[in-house]
């Protein structure tokens, strides 16, 4: 089995896992039903999750209970704190040691991508299926969906860009598809990430890199970070409109209870990106 095929297949498995896990949580399934959902011995439903997320199911479960998440969330505003105190909220810092962050130009984004190659790909990723647009200038577009949407993506990615160049390049676009799959850190490169939207909503992105993998904020918490408190719903439709997903890392805001909420390209997801990180920091949790 090719690394593509291990990664889709790990993918459906785990989904399958995590949404009956979440569908009968009062009755704390053990790790034997699990197995059983996904068609699987225990023996390999534990090699899978350790494969996927290098924990165990029990564990996986127990980093996303909602006393984890409040932790992580009472830690991350507490770090957020510091970082307005000592000026690290600039794009420099943090999560953003790791992407390099540009906005269009307001001409740049009135022209459609006038003048831009782009090179996209469709990559199997630990997430799912992903779509992949870059410029030389940096990534323009990862979406995530699943098998059945992958017919329709270049003809979204081109209503996004109508005039620009397209060339599908899935070679090209393999190297960041990489990255997603492996730690963000583990080639010590910054990503570059070109993005275009209005002012605020480039405001809101660009404070999503100030959230370190393994950690959680909630909406209200990047309004204050912005110095409108009073601007948490419009943050949360600003998050929803992130064109770069899991680099620009939307996926850490959560509701303030605790619950994991809405996601872009759905709710299970998240979870997966959620417990996944927090499998990779469990110092951090």
């Amino acid at each position: 089995m090719s690394d593509s095929q291990t990664l889709s297949s790990d993918y459906e498995r785990i989904a399958a896992a995590i949404a009956f896990i979440q569908a009968h949580h009062d009755q704390q399934p053990d790790l034997a039903t699990i197995a059983q959902h996904v068609y699987l011995s225990e023996h390999h439903c534990q090699k899978l999750f350790t494969r996927w997320a290098g924990v165990s199911p029990k564990r996986f479960v127990q980093l996303l209970t909602l006393e984890s998440t409040k932790r992580r969330l009472a830690t991350t505003q507490s770090l957020l704190s510091v970082a307005l105190d000592s000026g690290l909220s600039s794009p420099s810092r943090l999560h953003d040691l790791y992407v390099r962050f540009e906005a269009m130009t307001p001409a740049d984004y009135r022209d459609g991508g006038k003048g831009l190659d782009i090179a996209y790909g469709l990559h199997a990723t630990r997430f799912g299926p992903a779509l992949i647009a870059q410029t030389e200038r940096g990534i323009c577009n990862l979406l995530f969906c699943e098998p059945d949407q992958k017919v329709g993506a270049a003809d979204w990615l081109q209503r996004q860009w109508p005039q620009a160049k397209l060339q599908q390049r899935p070679e090209q676009t393999q190297l960041i598809a990489d990255r997603l799959n492996q730690s963000l850190a583990a080639n010590g490169q910054p990503l570059a990430v070109l993005v275009k939207g209005t002012n605020f909503q480039i405001q809101v992105w660009r404070a999503l890199l100030t959230l370190p993998s393994g950690r959680l904020a909630t909406y209200q918490d990047v309004a204050n970070q912005l110095g409108k408190p009073k601007a948490a719903r419009a943050v949360g439709t600003a998050i929803g409109a992130n064109p770069v997903g899991y680099f620009i890392p939307c996926h850490r805001v959560i509701r303030a209870t605790g619950e994991i909420g809405g996601y872009r390209w759905g709710p299970l997801r998240k979870t997966m990106m959620l417990g996944w990180e927090a499998a990779q920091y469990q110092e951090d949790t």
